[in-house]
């Protein structure tokens, strides 16, 4: 069957199981799952959520007499649900009331949640402690659920939670798999997205659905934060029991002794036991937590407050690396796994820090170098294949076969054959020959067997000598591998990449949002338009720098506008320039001065308000600004009085113009009685229409254009990123018609008509001095714009403004510059004949000292 068939076959396949799978669920959803409750995580606190409501399954045991008894909350670890507790539940029931949830995304609860961290399972459990209507409670957290526990105590209102029991429980992150946060949620990525493509990349029919190791149980660790569970344990005040077991392989025992350590009141019960004694009847674990739950409720457990000095003092100690336990169990494997695949990248540089992890006590030599070897051995066989599969079959063809005969690879292979190991082991102690050996012995009709003999025999008796000097001579190693290694700058290189997609890529790429968030990143450097302007603006300085030599002045351009300091370049005040035109036509404004008191300016802008009858909404921005920086539509007296006393520069405030905005760019001749539209720019607010399932930061990142400006839109709606818009609501972007925060420009010059010609000459008929710049303005309507009736001009920017109409959509990158290029020789060419009529030119130095004022926010 050829490539092609089989991977049709596999697609059919894999859309067919998708559909049981379906079905399945749909049928699953339709079940009536008792005891269960719709929580909402924001029902904890009555604060309004976004997210919403999840059916959430839990079990109950009470006792048979007491209905009054107090409640105790059992919180399962992952994977796992309420069922863990199946003996430990009815041991307490006893004498407590007992409550057992399966937390969003496991057991008979809701499946698909939108945050599986341990935080929003806390936010879960508090909504459950409401719905049953326990005031106190008692919570015992098992493994992952440990932390569950401890974010519910930071979420809690104080004397909600009575006590706190941790059972074979995670903690700090410093005893937690790899010792670090990076470092641990890299490897979770890389378990999400192998789990992830396990389950939906590969045609199981439903098999694998009910297998503990899922998606959800990936996304609980790689959502979770353990780095504030250090502060949790540390500001814990009442009772605390931590119960584990000290042939824990999972979380070693050592977590929960500095877990004691931090508490000073808690109690600690070490058990000849593993991490899963909860699923166990017998043990004692009933008697030790009820005994504990007793002692709390007879008032006899010790407080943080009552808990002896000595322990007091050992708590407020920082914590001690040298308590780092030498891996075991889990963490050791996943860090077995990391060192081969380490190997492909660099396998002198991973054997190094093998060594050095060793030296640290962090892991046994024997792993070291069982790690480092298996990855070698796997780089070379796939070395030989790559030289195989992609080497051999190009000897037979042009201009190879030029060069090498047929007889020549015989005698070659011969050659290899009989001194072979002699090369492999050769290799190995010469830096840069394991990559041309190995891919040129795949090339070569050589036998394989004998080959992986002698690369086997070769990686372990080179990796354990390297390791093992490595743990042996410490961090010197490293200068000692540094003077033999040819390639250290390449491998440097190689290894940078390799922790960049590890560490950046791969958890991005585990989630939705971080996936868009990649694809408007690779956007905003393939698309022009959205270009930084360091990049973007570098051939306009080279045209620029062309001109000054054409026409012999460097900053000719600065006398384009007489009437403007430096022509409008930089550092002009708005203010200054609107007021010289025709006054029916601009935004009315004030210019406030920020040298007056705070009482004195909140004053003026609300004179301002009174003077003209304005109601608010109200512009604000900065008298000296540029590309939108600093303006402000203040809906309300309180974003005013914020703006105002924040202000370190002084501001207009500025009448709001409601309708459209454009910017109409206009020039004329010194010796031209009238000028001309050079360009028109239609500006348009960009928005996005909900669904009435997604959120607002859902529906940015899920848009082509506005993931591009994901970041910009997202920073401005902060406050409403996780609400839901109604089903067809639109929800604007921005406010502000400016391109770099994320106004959509098109291409207006249908709009150009005699009249509009007229109206903006007659705008300026009271400007002498002005010759060229943008108007930014509002018009009721296109039609109103073509007509030249009703414009009101928000701005007017001197030689520095641009045709912006070149960031259409629509327009090539060549359209762009021939217009920038047209714009700033019309400039040079307007301030060449205002200078030959006596218009002054600003210096260079002149002109660098505005541009360095105006960057340190000197205006």
């Amino acid at each position: 069957m050829t490539l092609k068939r089989l991977a049709l076959v596999y697609a059919a396949l894999l859309l067919l199981s998708h559909g049981v799978r379906w079905w399945s669920a749909e049928s699953k959803s339709l079940e009536t799952i008792e005891p269960s409750a719709l929580l909402s995580p924001g029902a904890a606190t009555g604060a309004s959520s976004s997210a919403e409501p999840v059916r959430v399954a839990y079990r109950e045991w009470r006792p048979a007499e007491d209905e009054d008894a107090p409640w105790v909350l059992l919180l399962h670890g992952s994977p796992g649900s309420s069922g863990d507790f199946v003996h430990l539940g009815p041991a307490l029931a006893e004498r407590y009331r007992v409550a057992a949830p399966d937390l969003p995304g496991f057991g008979r609860s809701e499946r698909r949640v939108p945050d599986y961290s341990i935080r929003a399972h806390a936010a879960y459990a508090e909504a459950l402690l409401d719905h049953l209507g326990a005031d106190g409670a008692h919570v015992v957290g098992f493994s992952m659920g440990g932390g569950v526990a401890l974010e519910l105590t930071d979420r809690a209102t104080p004397g909600r939670i009575r006590s706190l029991t941790l059972l074979s429980s995670i903690g700090v992150v410093e005893l937690e798999l790899l010792g670090g946060h990076r470092m641990n949620h890299a490897v979770h990525g890389v378990q999400l997205v192998a789990l992830w493509l396990l389950h939906e990349a590969v045609p199981h029919f439903g098999v694998l659905d009910g297998f503990p190791l899922d998606v959800a149980y990936a996304r609980n660790f790689y959502d979770t934060d353990q780095r504030p569970l250090r502060r949790l344990l540390e500001e814990w005040d009442p009772p605390a029991l931590i119960v584990h077991g000290a042939r824990d392989f999972l979380v070693p025992v050592e977590a929960a002794e500095e877990h004691h350590r931090l508490m000073p009141q808690s109690e600690l019960a070490r058990l000849d036991s593993d991490h899963f004694m909860v699923f166990r009847r017998d043990g004692g674990l009933g008697e030790t937590i009820g005994g504990f739950l007793d002692r709390v409720e007879a008032g006899e457990a010790v407080e943080r407050s009552s808990a002896r000095a000595e322990r007091l003092a050992a708590a407020a100690r920082p914590f001690d690396p040298s308590v780092v336990p030498r891996a075991t169990g889990v963490a050791l494997l996943v860090l077995v796994m990391l060192l081969a695949v380490a190997t492909l990248v660099s396998e002198d540089l991973t054997c190094i820090a093998a060594g050095l992890l060793v030296a640290q006590g962090r892991l046994d030599l024997a792993a070291a170098v069982l790690g480092c070897g298996a990855g070698i051995f796997i780089g070379d066989v796939l070395l030989f294949f790559a030289g195989r599969k992609l080497g051999r079959p190009w000897l037979g063809r042009r201009p190879l076969v030029w060069l090498v005969s047929p007889a020549r690879v015989a005698r070659s292979a011969e050659w290899f054959e009989k001194r072979g190991p002699a090369v492999i082991f050769l290799s190995r102690f010469l830096p840069g020959a394991r990559f041309p050996t190995y891919f040129a012995a795949g090339m070569l009709p050589l036998r394989l067997r004998s080959l992986l003999i002698w690369f086997l025999l070769a990686v372990f008796v080179w990796t354990p000598l390297l390791v093992a000097v490595s743990s042996w001579v410490g961090v010197g190693m490293y200068e000692l591998f540094e003077a033999f290694q040819r390639w250290v700058l390449a491998a440097f290189v190689t290894v940078a990449l390799a922790v960049w997609l590890l560490f950046f890529v791969l958890p991005r790429l585990a989630t939705f949002g971080g996936r868009r968030r990649m694809v408007g990143w690779w956007r905003r450097w393939t698309q022009w338009e959205f270009w930084p302007p360091w990049l973007f603006y570098l051939p306009v300085v080279a045209a620029v720098g062309w001109l000054a030599l054409r026409y012999r002045g460097l900053t000719l351009f600065t006398a384009a506008n007489p009437a403007i300091p430096a022509g409008g370049f930089i550092g002009e005040s708005k203010a200054d320039i609107l007021a010289r035109l025709v006054p029916e036509s601009v935004a009315r404004f004030r210019l406030v001065e920020v040298a007056s008191p705070l009482p004195q300016r909140l004053e003026e802008v609300r004179g301002f308000l009174t003077r003209h009858r304005l109601d608010l909404p109200v512009v604000l921005k900065p008298d000296v600004g540029e590309r939108g920086r600093g303006v402000v539509i203040a809906r309300s007296w309180e974003e005013v009085s914020g703006y105002v006393a924040a202000a370190r520069a002084d501001f207009l405030v500025q009448e709001f113009i409601a309708g459209r905005e454009y910017g109409v760019f206009w020039a004329r001749l010194p010796d031209e009685e009238k000028g001309r539209l050079f360009s028109i720019t239609e500006k348009r607010l960009p928005a996005v229409e909900g669904d009435g399932r997604s959120t607002l930061e859902h529906l940015i990142l899920a848009d082509d254009r506005a993931v591009v400006l994901a970041g910009v839109y997202l920073e401005r709606l902060a406050a409403e990123a996780s609400r839901v818009p109604a089903a067809g609501e639109k929800v604007e972007l921005t406010d502000l018609g400016t391109h770099c925060r994320g106004a959509v420009f098109l291409d207006g010059a249908r709009l150009a008509t005699p009249e509009l010609e007229r109206a903006i000459a007659a705008i300026v008929a009271g400007f002498p001095g002005f010759f060229f710049g943008r108007f930014d303005v509002r018009v009721a309507d296109e039609e109103s714009l073509r007509r030249g009736r009703g414009i009101k001009v928000l701005e007017l920017n001197g030689v520095t403004s641009e045709a912006t109409s070149i960031y259409d959509p629509a327009h090539r990158l060549s359209v762009a510059y021939r217009t920038l290029f047209e714009q700033w020789r019309l400039a040079f060419e307007i301030g060449r004949r205002n200078h030959l009529a006596g218009a002054p030119v600003e210096s260079a130095p002149a002109l660098a000292r505005r541009i360095l004022a105006a960057r340190l926010g000197l205006y």
